[in-house]
This record gives structure tokens, sequence and C-alpha cells, in this order.
């Protein structure tokens, strides 16, 4: 196994993280409980200290799992999760009430083990939910210490403004991290979302780093068995898995082929390479996917890679010109689209 030791960098104007972070959304669901376990160990053997999990991912078992895992060594971890998604079989959760805010984090640290969350991310936007109630119920979670910092995924841009403005107004924290979708295909994040975060200095987790798996170069010639495409996954059939975006990903890794690189880590060094980023999020459902990401920090790039990739895909631009409907644009209002 090699030797590996990940850099650190700091998450906006807060602690220094690593600059992988361990996404656990696979954990007791994909991968089994010892499994992840053993994952978890080998991730921070190579300097990773930087853990992120969600109410939802596999039910809760992932946080069960997580907080297992880091116990003995929680302080030398820093631990997120998130709230915001609706719970299987459980109407009544969900959203970004003050109520389920603080019902989802007590069980949360029911889950993880924990007397506190590091950070604690709103997973998607609540529309039905003021933005006042929202960061009221997370003033409240810091000043009980049930929380250190809070976050935010899948906002959109201008939300982040709008979230500065609230906090200041009622004396809360403001917001330490983003997690936003960025990789080298789908640069949208650059247009407005990235510089937002830089200006307020917001620290930035981008996840899907490999385009949910296709820039890989698994999908070059085929779809593999037991692949997330093979198996109907809908968020990548939704999103990455189009013609035009599987083209271009397989000219990225005839690209770092022929310098005798993986796919996988162009892409990964690709993210880092953005002073804006603090930590890139990661996804492994496997050891050998792990040591896979665990190698992309270290690899080459180059000024011929960053001018490469631009002419794939330029600045703030998206490859396939597709959007995820799970997090829908509302740019356009007219009852003529519903008809």
């Amino acid at each position: 196994m090699p030797q590996i030791t990940l850099n650190r960098r700091s998450l906006g104007i807060g602690p220094e993280v690593s600059e992988l972070c361990l996404g656990t959304m696979m954990f007791g669901a994909q991968t089994e409980p010892a499994m992840a376990e053993d994952m978890i160990a080998r991730f921070a053997e190579a300097g990773g200290r930087f853990i992120d999990t969600a109410d939802v991912y596999a039910d809760g078992r992932s946080e069960e799992i997580v907080g297992r895992a880091i116990a003995a060594r929680r302080d030398d971890w820093f631990l997120a999760t998130k709230v915001g998604n609706k719970l299987a079989g459980q109407p009544d959760s969900g959203g970004l009430s003050g109520r389920w805010i603080a019902e989802g984090l007590k069980r949360s640290l029911d889950r993880l083990g924990t007397e506190t969350i590091d950070l604690y991310y709103l997973h998607r936007d609540d529309e039905t939910t003021p933005l006042e109630e929202v960061i009221e119920a997370l003033g409240l979670a810091l000043e009980d210490g049930k929380i250190r910092h809070w976050g935010f995924s899948n906002f959109r841009a201008w939300k982040i403004a709008e979230m500065i403005r609230i906090a200041d107004r009622l004396g809360v924290a403001r917001p330490l991290a983003a997690q936003p979708y960025y990789h080298a295909l789908y640069r949208l994040a650059e247009i407005d979302y990235l510089p937002a975060c830089a200006h307020f200095g917001i620290g930035v987790v981008p996840y899907s780093p490999l385009a949910r798996g296709v820039l890989t170069g698994k999908y070059v010639g085929g779809v593999p068995e037991g692949s997330r495409a093979a198996r109907g996954d809908r968020r990548i059939t939704e999103t990455e898995f189009r013609p035009d975006l599987l083209a271009a990903a397989e000219r990225v890794d005839a690209h770092a082929r022929a310098s005798g690189r993986r796919t996988a880590d162009l892409a990964v060094r690709w993210v880092l390479e953005n002073r804006i980023v603090s930590s890139v999020l990661i996804g492994p459902k496997s050891p050998e996917q792990l040591e896979g990401y665990l190698s992309g920090p270290g690899t080459d790039y180059t000024a011929e890679d960053e001018t490469f990739i631009e002419g794939i895909v330029p600045v703030g631009a998206v490859v396939g010109n597709y959007a995820d409907p799970a997090y829908p644009f509302r740019g356009r209002v007219t009852p003529l689209r519903d008809a």
C-alpha cells in the first residue's frame, strides 16, 4: 500500500481540514460496516481527518458506522453531517423547519454517539420555510453547543448572500462551508457560487468530482457490470450519463492516459487546483476506490492540463447543458411550462 499523506487547507476562515473529505453515503448500504470501518481507518492513516455523512444515508446507518469508527479518537476528527431530506417511511421528517432541525439534530447526535457536530449542513433548500426560522434554529444549536459550525449544500448562489444578511441581523454566526456540485465537465458553480463563497470567506467542499464515475474512464467502450449506470441509478441517468458528456469524458481519459495518469487522479486534481476549494468530497464504496481517490491530490497537473480542460468546457459552462432535476432552476416562472 503506497505511503500517502494528505495536505491540509483552511476551511474558509475556519479550521484546517484535510484536502480530501471522506464521504460515507455508501456506508451501511453498498459498503458493509466492517469494510467501512476499515476504510475510515485507512483514510485516517493517510492523514484524513475530515469525514462527512448525513441523516438520510442508508436510513441512518451511515451515521452509526461513522460514530463508532471515530469514537476512540473523536477529537481528532472534523465531523460533518446534514439535515433536510425526507427520511424513508417518516412522513413528518425533512425540510428545514425549526422543529425538524431540532429533532433531526437530536437524532443525528444519538446515532453518531457524540455531544457535538463540527459542521452541520443544510442538505437542500426548503422553499416552504423562511430563512429566518432556519437560521434561528441553527443559532439555538450553536448556543447549546450541539454544533460548532453550519453550512449548506445544493442552495443557489443568491441565497448565500441572503443567508449572510439574515445571520448578521439575527446575531448568528455565518455559515462556514458550502458543498456544491462541481467537476471538470460541470463548471456552473464558477459563475457566481464560488466567487460568492470566496468573497464571504466560506469554505468550499465540492461533491461528485468524478461525475458519479464518468470521469474514471470506466464507461469508455461500454457500461461495466455493477456500475451505477448498469444498475439504472437514477442520479446518474438523470444527469451525467448522456452521449455528449460521455464523449467529453473519453477525451479527458485519452489525455490522462497519454501522460501515464489515471483519469480519476486528473479529475480530483483539477478540482483541487481551484484555490477557492478547501477540500474535495469523495465517495468510495470499496477499499480499492478509496485508494484511487487518495492518489488524486499527488498527481501532476500542468498548464497544459488546464488549457485542455478549458478547450472542452470553458469557465462556467456545462457539457450537455443539463441541470440536475433533483435541484431545479427557478428562473423562469410561467404556467405554460406546466401546461
